[in-house]
């Protein structure tokens, strides 16, 4: 007798706020925004904080110009998932650092937006077999998990407290997008999953600029959130691995 394969437990709420914390425009759009848009469903108030705004992203295009489309493409794919708050911080893209500094910027917007749920990128070297996860998520994975603590604590970035931004240790849960080592998951199957093909087709010249054998918005999120379903036991879901569960 073959035992049953175990799935995934979902990610409970209701979440009342959510904060998304990444690299780069699209690295949301990557399957997180299936559960975004079924968070906000909920009732859930989402936000995103991008720490660049890609302008290395796009070889055919100077970074200069680059980067306000690639603006403009995340506010728009961000709308068609229901997200009015998106803020990007500047910094260079391709370029950023593990460290203080970092963990700043990210501590900052938790105590600015006071999010339940804060999800985050994996800082693991790897997706899985063969797939190398690029330095920029690996650095703000990192800085995002210690950020939450670091939000919470009065005495670590003091001058955020001459900007009228409080401690905020509020964070109930963290969970981290695209990592190898999933614990739950949110089921994404219908609508929310068709939000998510619709969000990341906003990356119009992102996408035009990949390589031609790369999959197809539609193509892509099937195998990312088909995948995911399969863990969890339903058709499509968004996993993650929860590092934090404070409820």
């Amino acid at each position: 007798m073959t035992a049953e394969r175990p799935t995934l437990p979902p990610l409970e709420g209701p979440f009342r706020s959510v904060l998304c914390v990444v690299a780069h425009p699209d690295d949301i759009e990557y399957g997180t925004a299936a559960a975004v848009h079924r968070w906000v469903a909920g009732g859930a108030t989402v936000s995103y904080l991008l720490l660049t705004r890609g302008e290395a992203g796009i070889d055919t295009m100077e970074p200069a110009r680059a980067a306000g489309v690639r603006e403009a493409e995340e506010l728009e794919s961000a709308r068609r998932v229901g997200v009015e708050s998106v803020e990007f911080a500047g910094w260079p893209d391709g370029a950023l650092e593990y460290g203080v500094p970092l963990r700043r910027e990210i501590a900052a917007a938790i105590r600015r937006h006071r999010p339940q749920l804060v999800v985050g990128q994996t800082w693991e070297l790897f997706f899985g077999p063969g797939a190398a996860n690029q330095a920029d998520h690996r650095a703000v994975g990192l800085a995002t998990l210690d950020a939450v603590a670091d939000a919470g604590n009065r005495w670590l970035h003091r001058d955020l407290l001459d900007a009228g931004l409080e401690p905020w240790g509020g964070v109930e849960v963290l969970a981290v997008a695209g990592s190898p080592h999933p614990t739950h998951a949110v089921d994404v199957t219908g609508d929310p999953f068709e939000a998510a093909v619709h969000s990341l087709e906003a990356h119009a010249a992102y996408n035009a600029a990949l390589p031609p054998d790369f999959p197809a918005p539609r193509e892509l999120l099937t195998t990312i959130l088909g995948g995911g379903g399969e863990q969890a036991g339903v058709e499509r879901a968004w996993t993650a691995q929860v590092v934090l569960d404070r409820r």
